[in-house]
């Protein structure tokens, strides 16, 4: 390189400035009041008391480097789902395993598969490791596997689908799970993003471990987010073939999670009754806020998750752009889908039962009919 050629200031590598930065829910609204923030999918109960008093314990220990690959916390998901512990990578969320994944598995101009209206993140981290994102369109808001199988080219090395989707709330089913992986060429990963599986009640539902643990081409993502209530900590992980998972291990940080957070995600799984709390509540208000919102005359995309996709007409006045400042106006902050290509809906996440009747009044007066 002569001095005629050297770029005059440093220069990210191709695909970083195609990047469109994440855009996470809305926290807070001008002026006072109460407010509810369902603009996340966060749980109403927050974390068991057994996991705030775990990572509270480990605060004394802080000078100590955490376990480099959480082999205790490891071992506690193992037992608790029946996996191999060596088998499973732990990270700082789903999001930084989205991330390795990627990193791993895709070069330059390689393709990753997603769903039009899937998790932003799938793309950002494809279009940072140099990969090229394919978005294939969905049948009623549902994954359509047979689009998916269409658009794998030589080129893809990656699938991502996130069951139940995110933010559509749809799911597909454990056969089709299985199809769409058998379906795939052999180099192709398929990495299922089942953030939300604890919440779903539906008999023919998988989150696809059982194809992890059999097949040499998927794997599959949980989180301690949602459910569990650990946001705040980041931690996630992943289960699949050993020489995946093993991949994984190679590029992670060595201490990608805290003491704290290993403490607290071990007691969180062992406090089940804290868990099955939520999932009763959350079965109870996400077919209460859905028929109270359908009785308003809303479309409502059916959810087996936490959260629900409201549809408004696109007409001034009545548009979800409108029903969001209405919203935010009384304290009810919901998340705007323009960056899902969803732009005349508004996700809605299952809070407490006096969030979602907030929600609810909120909606009837906004649409000027009775709650």
């Amino acid at each position: 390189m002569n001095a005629t050629t050297r770029p005059d200031r440093p220069a990210p590598k191709p695909g970083i400035l195609e990047i469109e930065p994440y855009i996470p829910g809305k926290s807070t609204v001008a002026g006072g009041g109460k407010v509810y923030k369902l603009s996340s999918n966060e749980t109403p109960f927050g974390p068991s008391p057994k996991a705030v008093a775990a990572a509270g314990a480990a605060l004394g220990a802080l000078e100590r480097y955490p376990s480099p690959g959480a082999r205790e916390l490891r071992e506690a998901i193992a037992a608790r789902y029946g996996l191999d512990p060596d088998r499973i990578v732990c990270g700082s969320g789903s999001d930084e395993l989205i991330a390795h994944i990627c990193q791993a598995y895709l070069s330059p101009g390689d393709e990753m598969v997603q769903t039009v209206h899937g998790f932003n993140i799938y793309a950002i981290a494809t279009l940072a490791a140099g990969g090229r994102p394919v978005f294939v369109e969905e049948r009623d808001l549902v994954t359509d596997i047979d689009a998916i199988l269409a658009a794998v080219t030589p080129r893809t090395r990656l699938v991502f689908i996130a069951n139940p989707n995110n933010p559509t709330g749809t799911y597909l089913s454990a056969s089709e799970l299985a199809r769409l992986a058998r379906s795939l060429p052999p180099g192709v990963l398929l990495a299922i993003d089942a953030a939300y599986a604890e919440y779903v009640r539906r008999d023919d539902y998988g989150c696809g471990l059982e194809l992890a643990a059999t097949m040499a081409n998927v794997v599959v993502m949980r989180t301690f987010s949602k459910i569990h209530g650990l946001a705040g900590l980041r931690i996630g992980w992943a289960y699949g073939p050993a020489d995946v998972i093993g991949v994984l291990h190679r590029i992670r940080l060595p201490f990608n999670l805290s003491t704290p957070a290993i403490a607290a995600a071990i007691a969180a799984l062992e406090d089940t009754a804290h868990e099955e709390k939520s999932v009763r509540h959350n079965l109870e208000w996400l077919a209460r806020f859905t028929d109270a919102v359908e009785g308003l005359g809303l479309v409502v995309t059916p959810s087996v998750a936490n959260f629900v996709l409201v549809h408004f007409p696109n007409v001034p006045g009545r548009s979800a752009a409108d029903a969001d400042q209405a919203l935010q106006a009384v304290g009810v902050i919901t998340r705007r889908m323009e960056s899902y290509r969803l732009p005349d809906a508004l996700r809605i996440s299952i809070g407490s039962e006096e969030a979602m009747l907030a929600a609810i009044a909120a909606l009837a007066d906004f649409l000027g009919v009775p709650a």
